[in-house]
């Protein structure tokens, strides 16, 4: 039987009831605004949590009232052994909610087995709409992959299926308006996230940041947005449609309209570090306690005291550059 542990409160009674777990730093994408062209050093296979380790921390997680778990990367498609260890993830007790986030390229092969397994929620993401954009922005050839995947997960019957788009000026933002009207004749949901400048990218400048409010603005030369209520498992995205349309649009804005005070959300990066917010370095090592044996109570221990680092809110403005080390591929976000 699993023992029961306390539940996770942060220091502002913030109940914890999310992880995003990131299986690999790797990526088979070089997206501008993520990592440099050329890459960037690999975490080495002892370096990274085995599944085994990860089972182990969500077991321990889900009696601490954990009923959230997005799977991440890196891509998690990059890395060896995932179908089996969502089969296991599935498989956890008090687990209510589990979804994947991808880039699209190598899902389309797999998602009929991750259907059968239970899972039904998927985001992909998706800079472009244009064949040429995508392979500037990713470094690949891989357009026609990432519309396979999608078109297949909605034959397959994945809902929601999520689309992301990171918003960058003087790259994709005059897209905006395409991406919005897919949601009139698509029942896709489109998520329209704020660039956030993390870790060494080709191009890391405040300069390219555009505010929500900019991109709502973008939006409403096709209609009036109408607000949608969010549902028990959605994340910090404001909802809305457009009148008429099969979809959904959502924006997320973690710099210029922060959602720091209803943060419910820890990250567990590949290697091994519960990661408190996206934007801090604050962070607990359960990788090395683990691997120096210690119990499933001392592990608990180690996921409260990660829930109380947990600050307030991120003080990154829409006018400063944010710099926390790492980058997106590894940490998860």
């Amino acid at each position: 039987m699993t023992q029961e542990f306390s539940k996770l409160v942060d220091g502002f009674q913030r109940h914890i009831n999310y992880f995003r777990v990131s299986v690999t730093d790797r990526c088979n994408l070089r997206c501008l605004y993520c990592m440099p062209r050329k890459g960037l050093p690999k975490l080495s296979h002892e370096e990274i949590l085995t599944y085994e380790e990860i089972l182990r921390i969500l077991r321990v997680a889900t009696t601490m009232g954990i009923t959230k778990v997005r799977v991440t990367g890196g891509e998690p498609f990059a890395r060896k052994g995932l179908l089996s260890f969502l089969e296991r993830l599935t498989s956890l007790p008090g687990l209510q909610d589990i979804s994947l986030t991808t880039n699209g390229v190598l899902a389309a092969q797999h998602l009929q087995h991750i259907w059968e397994m239970g899972i039904r929620r998927i985001n992909i993401s998706l800079d472009t709409l244009s064949r040429e954009r995508y392979r500037q922005i990713t470094g690949i050839d891989g357009f026609d992959r990432v519309w396979e995947s999608i078109d297949k997960a909605h034959t397959i019957g994945f809902d929601p299926i999520r689309i992301n788009m990171v918003v960058i000026a003087g790259l994709n933002d005059h897209e905006v308006l395409d991406f919005a009207r897919l949601s009139i004749t698509s029942p896709y949901q489109i998520r329209f996230i704020e660039y956030m400048p993390i870790g060494p990218a080709e191009f890391n400048a405040s300069s390219r940041f555009v505010p929500t409010n900019v991109i709502k603005e973008k939006v409403e030369a096709l209609g009036p947005l109408i607000p949608v209520n969010n549902s028990r498992f959605d994340g910090p995205a404001q909802r809305y449609r457009l009148e008429g349309a099969r979809g959904e649009l959502g924006f997320i804005s973690p710099i210029s309209e922060h959602f720091c005070g209803r943060c419910n959300r820890m990250r567990l990066t590949a290697d091994g570090k519960l990661r408190v917010c996206l934007l801090s370095d604050l962070s607990v090592d359960l990788k090395g306690p683990i691997r120096a044996g210690i119990s499933d109570a001392e592990l608990a221990n180690l996921l409260v005291e990660a829930a109380g680092l947990k600050p307030s809110g991120h003080t990154a403005l829409s006018s400063s550059i944010i710099a926390p080390s790492g980058t997106m591929s590894s940490i998860g976000g």
